[in-house]
């Protein structure tokens, strides 16, 4: 990989992973609002969903950052956003609910294509796999 895809590989993962911790360290910063949100939108057990929620934005968005286990953290994170999406913003009718729910799938695409292209030169994973040998560590 040259060193244009390997910035670039490292951008994008700065980019996407910002967007999940902001909100990640917002909702540490606010839990009880947070779980009423939770509850407002008519999902069960509002504590874990809280709980999910921060593992997901704060703990996997500081792997997709530094491209540690990429592939699969990028996975994980496409179907969670996209349970977001279907969760918190299924009122199509309200243009800007639409808006969030499409935002959430384009977002989930992006974490897919991380996911089909694996972290990049700049990571935790390609150093492991330096330090591993050629085996497939993502």
């Amino acid at each position: 990989m040259n060193t244009q895809n390997a910035s670039t590989s490292l951008l994008a993962r700065a980019l996407l992973s910002s967007l999940f911790l902001i909100s990640g360290f917002g909702k540490l910063a606010a839990p009880a609002a947070t779980k009423a949100y939770i509850v407002y939108a008519g999902l069960p057990l509002p504590d874990l969903a809280y709980l999910v929620a921060v593992v997901v934005e704060v703990g996997f968005g500081l792997a997709l950052l530094a491209g540690y286990r990429t592939r699969v953290v990028a996975v994980l994170m496409a179907l969670f956003t996209v349970a977001t999406a279907l969760a918190f913003h299924d009122h199509f009718d309200d243009q800007n609910q639409f808006i969030h729910f499409l935002k959430n799938i384009a977002i989930a695409g992006g974490l897919l294509q991380v996911a089909a292209t694996g972290a990049g030169a700049y990571s935790l994973d390609a150093l492991r796999q330096r330090r591993h040998g050629a085996r497939a560590l993502n």
